[in-house]
């Protein structure tokens, strides 16, 4: 089975369209030395799968930023990526984690989806988390931004040294002639969806998967597109905020501490600056 692929599927005969997302090797380096609890872990598998299905879907260039925010114990949990499917993700506690889904972990909150794309205008959706599920808050957003039917399935795998996250996504075409036809057909494919576990969807490959769904259907599967984790921190990056620290703090702590170190918060890569460096830098 090839994992961290997504796979866009649509229908000869149907007004609707899916995508298939199943992530391993990039789930697991994402959270390679971060020691969340397992619960938070899911989620982030969760909020992983359901960027990589949202980029896709709203067929952009530029970056995503999809964030859950809120008074619960997690504070905040990210996903940063691109429309190459290039993903990065993080999560913030603020207390100690007792239970699961959204609600128990991030409280009362939103969902902030944040586009940036090459060209153009920068873009903000905000929708209140209103469901413990996490496929449902994403599925209220289609609905009040892009006003198409929208479904998801998502499930996660924790294991000491095996993480897999998948997920499917079946939404309405977004131009139709026949709105009758188009509510039939989304109608009759979430039924076959529904009909999918979490086992199907973690382990069968692709094509046995959308076969096993929709045999009758005959969907046009594309070329998947690959999904890797890829932070986007640089040592140069963290000169320019050194610079905005100012110098005196700067040297302060080299008196302290011999040399300054900024570490990534996501891949938790340091980056050390000695004095000489760091005076350089001004």
């Amino acid at each position: 089975m090839q994992h961290d692929l997504l796979h866009r599927y649509i229908f000869e005969k149907l007004d609707a369209r899916g995508e298939l997302v199943q992530i391993e090797r990039t789930f697991t380096e994402m959270l390679a030395g971060h020691d969340y609890p397992e619960p938070v872990k899911e989620l982030l598998g969760e909020l992983l799968v359901s960027t990589c299905l949202l980029t896709a879907t709203l067929k952009f260039e530029g970056d995503i930023a999809v964030q859950l925010q809120g008074d619960g114990p997690v504070k905040y949990i990210v996903i940063n990526g691109d429309n190459n499917q290039n993903m990065r993700g993080i999560a913030r506690l603020n207390g100690e984690v007792t239970g699961r889904g959204v609600k128990q972990l991030i409280g009362n909150g939103y969902m902030v989806i944040t586009l940036t794309p090459v060209q153009g205008e920068r873009y903000q959706g905000v929708v209140p988390l209103g469901s413990d599920s996490l496929a449902e808050c994403i599925e209220t957003y289609f609905q009040q931004s892009e006003q198409l039917s929208t479904r998801l399935w998502l499930a996660t795998s924790i294991e000491k040294d095996r993480l897999k996250a998948s997920g499917l996504l079946l939404q309405t075409l977004p131009v139709t002639n026949n709105k009758t036809k188009s509510a039939e057909d989304f109608e009759h494919l979430e039924a076959l969806s529904s009909t999918i576990t979490h086992d199907e969807l973690l382990n069968l490959d692709a094509m046995t998967l959308l076969t096993r769904l929709y045999h009758e259907d005959n969907p046009e599967v594309f070329e998947p597109q690959s999904i890797a984790f890829k932070c986007t921190c640089s040592r140069t990056k963290t000169m320019t905020a050194l610079i905005n620290v100012g110098l005196e703090p700067l040297l302060e702590d080299i008196r302290d501490k011999g040399q300054v170190t900024i570490s990534c918060h996501y891949c938790l890569t340091d980056y050390t600056f000695n004095e000489e460096e760091v005076r350089s830098l001004f």
